[in-house]
């Protein structure tokens, strides 16, 4: 079995608790070099996971003829920078989500996964779900809610309350692009139970503070980013998406999603972690997946095995992002023109 070896671009939270650990439990696979935002941070990651070599610039890496594949865990604003020049180098990405800043990124990391089609392009999917995706897709399949009339998720967060504190890097239009908040992340698990995406999209938003200063002594700067925001999207079946993204709550919050059908009701309460089941005339019961449905983390092992066996992407290939990258920016061009219905 040929060794894999990764190189690592951005190590930030997710890279050093999923990716590194990850990548280093599979046999036959190293990482070799990380190039975090300094060299610094870079030699503290090496030193903090045994990786042999840091690099001073993520092109550095791309070129790095002892590297086969790239795991970039930047924020959004150099996903597709990065990814374009690594399959062009002739190497296999993993990228963190969110895919990229816009469409029109993605729509290029696309193109450059197009061009090299004997090489793995995999994005880091939505994991809040996982565990119950597989038994939400059967139940739907199954036709025993009936008509889906309407989609809903919810998610609160405490991000932008204080007014006094400084720009967050979801509300820097430079680092994340048009993602706002974690909607990108969860509408990806509606695109993903329902395998297709809303005609038209309406979104309404809010920014409270308009300013904020840009990092600890920074100057102050507009914020762009909405603070909360709310959408709707019609599907040609009828079926509506209700979404429901703010920072402005502090305390406990909300966090799922419902699916509303004409004979049954699904409720996902991510915050308790349990998937219940209403059906008409019926009582709510909780579902429990049986356990060849339940699926956990594997990003690592998926990126992989898709290299040595051809395993197809699934969680998540690149069309699937371009996807959830057409529905943020549908949300923020109807939010640019007064929330009037745009396409998706």
């Amino acid at each position: 079995m040929k060794k894999l070896r990764i190189g690592v671009i951005g190590a930030g939270a997710n890279t050093r608790l999923r990716h590194i650990p990850g990548f280093k439990e599979i046999e036959g696979v190293s990482v070799d070099v990380v190039c975090n935002r300094s060299e610094g941070s870079s030699r503290s990651v090496a030193d903090a996971f045994d990786i042999p070599r840091i690099a001073k610039d993520w092109k550095e890496v791309v070129a790095d003829p002892e590297i086969d594949a790239i795991c970039i865990g930047t924020w959004p604003y150099l996903h597709a920078e990065i990814t374009v020049a690594a399959l062009a180098a002739g190497k296999h990405v993993l990228t963190e989500a969110r895919m990229a800043m816009n469409t029109e990124e993605g729509e290029a990391m696309v193109e450059a996964s197009l061009n090299r089609p004997e090489l793995v392009a995999q994005i880091v999917p939505s994991p809040f779900t996982l565990k119950w995706d597989a038994t939400i897709k059967k139940i739907l399949a199954s036709g025993e809610l009936g008509e889906l009339r309407e989609v809903s998720f919810t998610k609160a967060l405490g991000l932008n309350v204080d007014s006094k504190a400084p720009l967050n890097w979801r509300q820097d239009r430079a680092l994340s692009g048009n993602n706002t908040l974690m909607l990108g992340i969860y509408y990806e698990v509606v695109q993903r139970w329902l395998g297709e995406e809303p005609d038209r999209l309406l979104a309404s938003g809010a920014v409270f503070t308009k300013q904020r200063q840009k990092g600890a002594n920074g100057e102050l700067v507009e914020v762009e980013i909405p603070e909360t925001i709310d959408v709707i999207a019609e599907y040609e079946s009828g079926l509506r998406l209700v979404g429901r993204m703010t920072g402005l709550e502090l305390g406990s919050g909300s966090d799922g999603y419902v699916i509303a059908g004409s004979k049954g009701t699904l409720r996902m309460d991510l915050k308790a972690g349990k998937l219940s089941k209403c059906l008409l005339g019926g009582k709510e019961t909780v579902v429990e997946p049986a356990p060849e449905d339940v699926a956990d983390w594997n990003v690592e092992a998926d990126f992989v095995n898709s290299i040595r066996e051809g395993a197809p992407i699934e969680l998540t290939n690149f069309a699937d992002g371009l996807a959830y990258m057409r529905f943020t920016d549908a949300a923020i061009k109807s939010l640019a023109e007064d929330s009037v219905w745009v396409s998706v």
